[in-house]
């Protein structure tokens, strides 16, 4: 049965001689409008570390799926940017992940359609394809903050329904293992990861990167506008962790807390007068229930025991 998260396949039709003869004139095109535009091919093991944090591409507290799926998906690695839920990602405001330089194109009805390469402060780029809509004309190109407006979701180009095609990619340009908000979406996985990208106070902070290297996000409770509580788990472990990032006062010293238990135990707090953030709250919890809560001034909130697997 085809995979109905498989929306598109940038497919480079013909023989070898002929797929090196498409990308060629595909180059030597977009050099003409003043950048030129690495290959698609990349290694689906490169997890290339880069020194950029990138966020979500779209609005605060949204919650989409990024799939990197296997099996023909062109360049490996990419992202497609999924509907979750009842909320439909067509439409939705196109956001940088990461600040930098955007360049605008358009390639009509094939392969990218419209489409934006943001190239960042280490030589690294983000690539956003198959826009409805750009806020500059093809050929232009503008400075942007992570966060900043670039388009809006569509189906243009080699697609046959509305996505977000993302890619990561290197400094030497090539397709890298995307993380985004601290989230690594490895080969083969497809993951629900909410924004925090725009969000009022531009916190510079995710929760993964509070929690380290091996969390990854099952869940998040947001405190209206002010701030959001993450639970994050690490399978090599075996440990929960639970973050909250204010989304106000960001920068300055406020009340704001992250609490954990697992069912049986007692819970641990991590409350304070912080800048950016509270936590990191971590426990063994493998195969047991936990209970996660935290607050931003006087907005609260603590869950149910849950996520016992």
């Amino acid at each position: 049965m085809r995979d109905p998260g498989r929306a598109h396949r940038l497919r480079i039709p013909g023989t070898r001689r002929a797929r090196r003869l498409v990308v060629l004139i595909s180059a030597l095109a977009l050099a003409a409008a003043g950048a030129a535009v690495p290959t698609l091919t990349a290694s689906a093991q490169d997890y290339s570390i880069q020194a950029v944090a990138h966020k979500s591409p779209f609005n605060c507290n949204k919650t989409f799926y990024a799939n990197n799926w296997s099996g023909g998906h062109n360049p490996s690695n990419s992202i497609d940017w999924q509907t979750y839920g009842s909320d439909a990602v067509n439409g939705e405001n196109v956001r940088a992940t990461a600040g930098g330089t955007a360049y605008f194109y358009n390639e009509g009805s094939t392969s990218y359609g419209r489409w934006v390469k943001v190239v960042h402060s280490d030589g690294s780029s983000t690539r956003y394809a198959h826009l409805a809509t750009q806020v500059k004309a093809p050929g232009s190109s503008m400075s942007v903050s992570q966060g900043t407006i670039i388009g809006t979701v569509g189906s243009t180009g080699g697609s046959t329904a509305p996505h977000l095609h993302y890619e990561q990619r290197n400094s030497s340009g090539t397709v890298v293992s995307p993380v985004v908000e601290g989230v690594s979406v490895p080969l083969g996985t497809k993951k629900a990861v909410t924004s925090s990208n725009g969000c009022s106070g531009g916190n510079p902070y995710s929760a993964g990167e509070v929690c380290g290297s091996g969390y990854s996000q099952i869940d998040r409770h947001a405190l209206g506008t002010v701030g959001a509580i993450f639970l994050m788990y690490n399978a090599s472990n075996g440990y929960n962790c639970v973050v909250t990032l204010k989304y106000t006062s960001v920068g300055s010293p406020s009340a704001v807390s992250a609490s954990l238990q697992v069912e049986g135990g007692t819970a641990t707090k991590d409350s304070g007068n912080f800048s950016y953030y509270a936590g990191p709250v971590k426990k063994s919890a493998a195969n047991k229930c936990v209970k996660w809560g935290g607050s931003v001034g006087s907005t609260t909130w603590t869950s149910a025991y849950g996520h016992c697997g």
